[in-house]
């Protein structure tokens, strides 16, 4: 009788074990859907699986859950406002505007508008771009795609740190996505046109180049993990692993995840060894507009991914 009852306990454990893992594995959809004609850009992603998503023209911020793939517009757009990069830090989303020339502050527990932050006003279309912001040291900084300035936000009180040394502008999109090395010292940018990546001193915006075996063309948002650094490759819908010296001066390109649902994806984020990449999905100008808008899930640079070369 007890025989039978450890035999029984045995097999009811055994199939625990052998279904954890894959009901673990079905509560993270490859793709997560978006609202129709949402355009979005921007992604931070919380501790209890629960993710931000921003509107470029609206300033919109979806929430919703990666476990379920369920969620809801949070934070409704409005006149004046856009939402490109966000960053979640201690309670807070800091958006950086685009076109606005601005950056928010919401409440991630309320919505709530906390903050609003003017860094530059245009007096005409493509005089600035506010792209991406990271937290790190006790302030938020915004880099700017157009304007060789750093923003920083600190205390309330907004700084624009000019980009200096090796970093030079020209046409198309620059300095874009943004992060910071572990102990907040050091920022890391990424500048689209070129393909290349900088160290930024965050005091003075003093900027050194990394050298890489091969340009990150098209570098939109950027995810540092230890040493390893992701580089989403928009139009190229791929994201570049890039594997950082530890002095900063110099990195190499190792290998890119590529996926089947990858349609110009513009920034990530991780949860676990799960990479989640916002489908922009640009089109050239007069092209009618796509309606569907999705994340999509990708491992980390394990080697055990889809598509991966």
């Amino acid at each position: 009788m007890r025989h039978k009852l450890l035999v029984t306990v045995w097999i009811a454990a055994a199939a625990f074990v052998l279904a954890a893992p894959l009901a673990a594995k079905s509560n993270f959809p490859e793709r997560i859907a978006l609202p129709d004609n949402f355009r979005p850009e921007g992604i931070a992603i919380g501790k209890q699986a629960t993710f931000y998503v921003g509107s470029i023209p609206t300033g919109a911020i979806y929430r919703g859950n990666l476990r379920t793939g369920e969620g809801s517009v949070y934070i409704q757009g409005a006149a004046g406002r856009a939402a490109t990069g966000i960053e979640l830090d201690h309670g807070r989303l800091y958006v950086a505007g685009g076109g606005t020339g601005k950056g928010f502050v919401y409440s991630a527990r309320t919505g709530e508008l906390l903050a609003s932050h003017t860094f530059f006003t245009p007096t005409a279309p493509g005089q600035t771009f506010v792209n991406d912001v990271v937290v790190a040291r006790g302030g938020a900084y915004f880099t700017d795609s157009v304007r060789p300035f750093l923003y920083r936000v600190s205390g309330g009180e907004v700084t624009a740190i000019p980009l200096t040394g090796d970093i030079v502008y020209g046409p198309g999109n620059n300095a874009n996505g943004i992060d910071a090395t572990p102990n907040g010292k050091t920022l890391i940018i990424v500048q689209t046109n070129v393909g290349k990546l900088f160290t930024v001193d965050r005091k003075i915006g003093v900027t050194r180049e990394i050298k890489l075996n091969e340009p990150v063309v098209n570098g939109d948002g950027i995810l540092l993990d230890g040493r390893t650094l992701y580089v989403v490759q928009n139009r190229d819908n791929k994201v570049a692993v890039v594997l950082l010296a530890r002095d900063l001066r110099s990195a190499t390109v190792t290998m890119h995840i590529t996926d089947t649902d990858f349609d110009v994806p513009t920034t990530i984020d991780e949860f676990g060894n799960r990479l989640y990449a916002v489908n922009a999905r640009f089109r050239p100008a007069g092209t009618p507009p796509e309606t569907q808008y999705w994340l999509a899930k990708s491992d980390k640079a394990k080697g055990k991914g889809r598509g991966r070369r």
